[in-house]
């Protein structure tokens, strides 16, 4: 590099100053050395096995509704309390067993909703469940 002596005095200096450019250089290169090994760390992942598994099929629904005067409706057909209990032991057997999606009306009288609350549970029925209708 070229150093300027006083002898020019009152003239501009036109070579570029070379030295806080190559500062930030330097800088900027022991930065990319520090940060480069923590951005190649790999991660282990546990990753789960190709082979499929099983898929289940859904289990059987039985809708069970509850009308106002104490109706029972199985799958939408009438039938009378000993009927229903039939039909409860049998569905009870099965290997999966269904679940029981129960309708009540909002008018139904609550001891024959009770009454069959204890049936579905003695007979052995362990997936029951209350639909909502949010119209009311």
């Amino acid at each position: 590099m070229a150093m300027t002596t006083g002898s020019n005095a009152g003239q501009s200096y036109s070579d570029i100053n070379m030295t806080p450019l190559i500062d930030v250089m330097l800088v900027l290169l022991i930065i990319f050395i520090i940060t480069l090994p923590s951005q190649t760390h790999a991660i282990k992942i546990d990753n789960p096995s190709p082979q499929p598994q099983e898929v289940t099929p859904p289990p059987e629904v039985i809708d069970l509704q509850i009308d106002f005067d104490g109706t029972l409706l199985w799958n939408k057909t009438a039938v009378d309390r000993a009927t229903m209990q039939g039909y409860v032991s049998a569905e009870a057997k099965k290997s999966p067993q269904p679940q029981v999606h129960i309708t009540v009306d909002r008018f139904a009288n609550y001891e024959i909703v009770a009454q069959t609350l204890a049936d579905l549970q003695r007979r052995g029925l362990q997936k029951i469940g209350f639909v909502n209708d949010a119209s009311y």
